[in-house]
């Protein structure tokens, strides 16, 4: 009851205009309770589908429902999928009393009956907002109403938030975020929250107990090593995993470094790096967001993202992100411990011809661990290890992927 009351005192606060009263004289006792604990969601990497990298703006109630009837149908949802989240330019204008509302043309139905719907087919919705004034898309973003957005998400059943940065000024990141966490756990509602922060103030550092996770990155786009020079501000996928790979030992239950979503599907790699940008994303231990058309993806995008194997090595329960052990040249071997005690092993090719790599006992880690046998992930089938070493001849750009158990 006392949560309660301090919660509705903060909302009136709000309502007030008197947002800089709760940035300033609650912003350090915010801070204090959200570092105390973890909010205890999202154990192991959250998977879903979020709207933006097929869709952007272009979004409406019609395509949020076909996808999640598709991902109810086509076995994505069997094979971990949960989220179902609308990215940015869902908003329309806030009421007379600073609630966001739905925008009318493009979420006729609104977002109550959308989530509704969503978890009518066995799966959780999720939504976006930012921490400053305005989205990144230019609607409202929900600096100075944190405790009403977060009411009015549980309200409509939100049960994820994605919480991006643009508009926010000089505004400090670890205590905006801190204010929207608060804000969700106060909510009434369990809420994973996504900290779509790039990674510029380092929040694998602080955010431990504040996000379940945090972009490490800028935004990814279609590319597995090409940039576009229109574009600065993305990255490939070979510039995402050099920037996120770094930081795995920051990862585990509950706080996951996020490269940012998948692109699987969405035409700009071959079928060979799609392979790759999934099985990389599943060795650091990733939330394995697809951004694609579900409702209308091919057998090769079928196949990848529902690739069952690859897929329990992102949801060990470990929670353990995978790493670069040995590199030559364009070569290299990555591993990641399992629950069980068993690796995860990843040879991986950077250059534009095939090779063949080796990853020894000794970079394996199997000192001490006795026979252990080797399944290839993607040819799904038992391989030879010569020594307690694994070797195969990579395609260009492609990655060979091992589960290795006693």
């Amino acid at each position: 009851m006392q949560r309660f009351a301090r919660f509705v005192a903060l909302l009136v606060l709000l309502a007030l205009g008197a947002g800089q009263a709760v940035a300033g004289v609650e912003g350090d006792t915010i801070q204090a309770e959200v570092n105390k604990a973890p909010n205890g969601l999202a154990l192991t990497p959250p998977m879903g589908w979020n709207s933006w990298n097929k869709f952007a703006c272009d979004v409406n109630e019609g395509t949020v429902r076909a996808t999640a009837d598709a991902m109810a149908a086509s076995g994505m949802k069997a094979a971990g999928y949960q989220y179902v989240v609308i990215d940015d330019c869902w908003h329309g204008p806030r009421d007379a009393n600073g609630f966001i509302t739905a925008d009318a043309q493009k979420f006729p139905s609104g977002i109550k009956a959308l989530s509704d719907y969503v978890h009518s087919r066995g799966l959780k919705f999720g939504i976006y907002s930012d921490a400053g004034r305005l989205t990144c898309g230019g609607r409202p973003g929900s600096q100075g109403h944190e405790y009403q957005d977060a009411l009015t998400y549980a309200r409509w059943g939100v049960d994820y938030l994605k919480y991006d940065w643009c508009n926010t000024g000089d505004r400090n990141a670890r205590e905006a975020y801190a204010v929207m966490a608060s804000a969700l756990r106060q909510s009434g509602r369990p809420i994973v929250f996504s900290m779509c922060e790039w990674g510029t103030a380092k929040p694998w550092l602080w955010a431990k107990n504040t996000g379940n996770l945090w972009r490490t990155t800028g935004d990814i786009f279609d590319s597995f090593s090409t940039k576009d020079p229109k574009r600065d501000w993305a990255h490939t996928v070979t510039d995402i995993v050099d920037l996120n790979e770094p930081l795995w030992s920051y990862a585990g239950p509950g706080h996951w470094n996020d490269p940012d979503m998948l692109e699987v599907g969405n035409g700009g790699m071959t079928p060979t790096e799609y392979r790759s940008h999934f099985s990389l994303w599943a060795m650091m231990a990733a939330p394995l967001i697809a951004g694609n058309d579900i409702a209308h993806m091919d057998e090769n995008t079928r196949s990848i993202l529902l690739n069952s194997e690859v897929i329990a090595i992102d949801q060990d329960r470990l929670g353990a992100q995978g790493h670069r052990v040995a590199t030559e040249g364009t070569s290299e071997v990555w591993t990641k411990p399992l629950a069980n005690g068993g690796i995860a092993v990843l040879l991986f090719n950077r250059s534009q011809q095939p090779a063949t790599i080796t990853a020894t006992a000794q970079q394996i880690g199997l000192n001490g661990k006795g026979q252990m046998h080797a399944r290839d992930l993607w040819a799904h089938r038992q391989v030879d290890m010569r020594a307690g070493a694994l070797t195969a001849t990579v395609e260009p750009h492609g990655v060979a992927m091992f589960r290795l158990d006693s």
